[in-house]
C-alpha cells in the first residue's frame, strides 16, 4: 500500500499490521477528537487487524509466519463451534429482498469486526477510567460517542447492482451489517442506548470468538 492509501491490513506471514498514513485522518482519527471518538474510529481498525491474527485463517499461522497449528484440539473445536454462531448470525442478514449474506464467506472479516470493536471499547474504557469527569458532546455520553464513531466509519452508499454482486463475492459484509453485526454482540452498546430485548440491534444470544 502507498502512504496516502486509506486502508490497513494484517499479514500472517510476517505477523504484523500495517496502517498507511492515509488512514490516520477523520473519520478514523483526529488530533482534535476525544478518546472515545478516536478509539471508536482508528481504535476499532487497529483491533480489527489485530484480531485477524486469530480469525479462521490467521489462527492457522504460528507467530513466526509458518503455517502450523498452535492450538490444542479442544481449543480448535471450541473455536470452530463459536465460529458457526457468527456464520449463522450474518447469514440471516438480507442485503436486498431475497439476497442474504454468505456468513461462511465473510467469517474472517466478521470475526475481526467483532474482536476489533470489543478490543477498542475495552481500550477506550481503560484510558478513561481515571478521568475526573465525563465529556458530554451534543448530549451524547462518551460510550455513545464511541459507538457513533464506529458507525460513522462505514457510512456509504451503493447501487443495488453492486450490493448484489458484493454479497456474492466480497469477503467483507456490507458496511451497514459490519456495524449492526458487531454492535449487536456488544452488551455495552445496548446499555449505552438503552436497547431492550427484541430491538433490532439487540441480540438474544451474543456471539463472540476469543
Amino acid at each position: 500500500m502507498t502512504p496516502p492509501t486509506v486502508n490497513a491490513y494484517y499479514d500472517p506471514l510476517k505477523n504484523h499490521m500495517v496502517f498507511p498514513a492515509g488512514i490516520l485522518q477523520a473519520p478514523f482519527y483526529s488530533s482534535s477528537a476525544s478518546i472515545a471518538v478516536n478509539l471508536g474510529g482508528m481504535g476499532m481498525v487497529v483491533g480489527h487487524e489485530l484480531t485477524h491474527g486469530f480469525d479462521d485463517e490467521g489462527s492457522q499461522f504460528a507467530g513466526n509466519g509458518n503455517l502450523e497449528n498452535r492450538w490444542s484440539p479442544e481449543v480448535c473445536e471450541r473455536f470452530e463451534k463459536k465460529g458457526t454462531y457468527v456464520v449463522n448470525q450474518y447469514s440471516s442478514y438480507e442485503v436486498l429482498p431475497g439476497v442474504k449474506l454468505n456468513g461462511k464467506l465473510t467469517l474472517g472479516e466478521n470475526i475481526a469486526d467483532l474482536g476489533g470493536t470489543k478490543l477498542a471499547f475495552a481500550a477506550y474504557r481503560a484510558l478513561r477510567q481515571d478521568a475526573p469527569e465525563e465529556i458530554i458532546a451534543d448530549e451524547f455520553t462518551e460510550d455513545q460517542q464511541f459507538f457513533l464513531a464506529v458507525g460513522q466509519l462505514w457510512c456509504s452508499k451503493s447501487r443495488e447492482e453492486y450490493a448484489h454482486h458484493a454479497a456474492k463475492v466480497d469477503l467483507h459484509s456490507p458496511p451497514n451489517f459490519r456495524v449492526i453485526g458487531s454492535l449487536a454482540n456488544l452488551p455495552g452498546f445496548a446499555r449505552a442506548f438503552s436497547c431492550g430485548p427484541g430491538k433490532a440491534m439487540t441480540s438474544a444470544n451474543t456471539c463472540e470468538v476469543r
